[in-house]
């Protein structure tokens, strides 16, 4: 059923119960029954002019504005009370003198209520055009645009507020929107920037062999090894733009595997023990009771950025420190250095994409490592921190929930045959 339909079902009924009240009232106070039949008579006809009324007031005002539907409300109130009383008149229910006296009331009432419906019209009528031009402003790309508040009763009120949150969740989306595709812009700049240095020095090098250039044994080593370095930078930073882009589509959410986290710290110390090694680092760890617990196996990537950035920044004899315990259900773990530290200015945006700091953290690779370290933590319900003063190294703290998962109790029983290392140096 339309709502026009449902519309008139219910001034029907609404008519009903009037016309049943009134004969239950006139007969209360001992009215006959022929003069009740008159007055059920009388009050069909007057229903049927007012239904009259009511359409053609309907089809005239189907396309008029707001205001002038509120100035045509007491016209045509006062029509079909004219109406009906011309019925009245004419059926001799009411005398000349009272016809008289109540047409001189209705034209009060109607220039009373035509002033009460223009001061209506005028407050309602500005509110919606003031609506109306913010909803254009809106559709114009003016994303600053506001309504606030029009005190117009409690429906255009809701539209207002309404207009004006969807006004700032679009003004948010094109915010969120420009900041992608600047970071996108950064991710072509940097890894530009990035893949042009290692590119050009292994074809420099490569021609170089390939031409004769260089031919003795020990240039030959040297050469090789530098590609080596060149081949190992370009595959880190093509490692840590796919596992952008995993992150980006939501793979960790989606992710179930588990790991020993002193398999994963095994795993994240070989990847830095060769360069530690050179530069004379001591690299130890303590892990405790915190060796069991399950994690995710993208910890080894987020533990194997924080100790490559952490050695990279380490001066020679220097010490790194990876630690972690168990706190109630939550996992702590931190790496530690003994480098340069991070100026405070640099401390806010230490994880930022791309980001660069001093000289004391700057380096090879496109920026990511300390991104992605973040972006995994917090993917897996955690948070992950960095504080640090100049000279006095730098401290990356983490902490994860732990989940109550059946593999716990393989990693129980694998631990009673093979126990992890409380603490290690290299």
């Amino acid at each position: 059923m339309s709502g026009s339909a449902r519309t008139w079902w219910a001034v029907a009924a609404i008519g009903a119960c009037g016309v049943a009240g009134t004969l239950a009232i006139g007969a209360a106070f001992g009215m006959a029954t022929p003069d009740l039949v008159a007055i059920f008579w009388l009050i069909v006809a007057a229903a049927v002019v007012t239904a009259i009324v009511a359409l053609a007031a309907q089809r005239l005002l189907r396309e008029a504005s707001l205001r002038r539907r509120f100035v045509a409300l007491p016209i045509v109130a006062a029509a079909v009370t004219a109406a009906n009383l011309a019925i009245l008149y004419l059926r001799m229910a009411v005398n000349d003198h009272d016809a008289a006296v109540v047409v001189t009331l209705l034209c009060y009432s109607l220039a009373a209520g035509l002033a009460v419906a223009l001061v209506i019209a005028r407050g309602a009528g500005g509110a919606i055009t003031h609506l109306a031009e913010t909803a254009r402003a809106l559709g114009d790309g003016d994303l600053d645009a506001r309504v606030g508040p029009v005190n117009a009763g409690t429906e255009l009120d809701a539209l207002g507020t309404t207009l004006d949150d969807m006004a700032a969740e679009l003004a948010a989306s094109r915010t969120r929107e420009r900041a992608v595709e600047q970071t996108r812009r950064d991710l072509i700049t940097a890894v530009s920037h990035d893949l042009r240095t290692p590119l050009a020095s292994l074809r420099a090098m490569i021609e170089a062999v390939d031409d004769g250039v260089v031919s003795d044994p020990p240039t030959v080593a040297r050469y090789v090894g530098e590609m080596r370095r060149s081949a190992t930078q370009l595959s880190t930073l093509v490692d840590d733009l796919f596992e952008l882009a995993q992150l980006d589509a939501g793979a960790i959410e989606a992710e179930t595997r588990r790991a020993r986290l002193d398999d994963l710290v095994a795993s994240a110390l070989a990847a830095v023990e060769p360069e530690a090694q050179a530069k004379g680092l001591a690299l130890t760890t303590q892990l405790g009771a915190a060796a069991d617990a399950d994690c995710s196996p993208r910890m080894a990537r987020v533990l194997q950025n924080l100790l490559v950035n952490a050695v990279r920044h380490t001066p020679a004899d220097g010490t790194v420190r990876l630690s972690a315990e168990r706190r109630g259900d939550r996992l702590s773990l931190a790496v530690e250095d003994t480098g340069d530290g991070i100026a405070p200015e640099d401390l806010p945006r230490i994880f930022e994409p791309f980001f660069r700091s001093d000289r004391a953290r700057s380096g090879a690779g496109a920026g990511l490592g300390l991104t992605l370290a973040k972006r995994i933590v917090e993917a897996l319900g955690g948070r992950i921190s960095a504080e640090s003063a100049p000279a006095r190294g730098a401290r990356f703290a983490i902490e994860l929930p732990l989940e109550a998962r059946l593999g716990q109790l393989t990693s129980r029983a694998r631990s009673t045959t093979s126990a992890a290392p409380a603490s290690t140096t290299t």
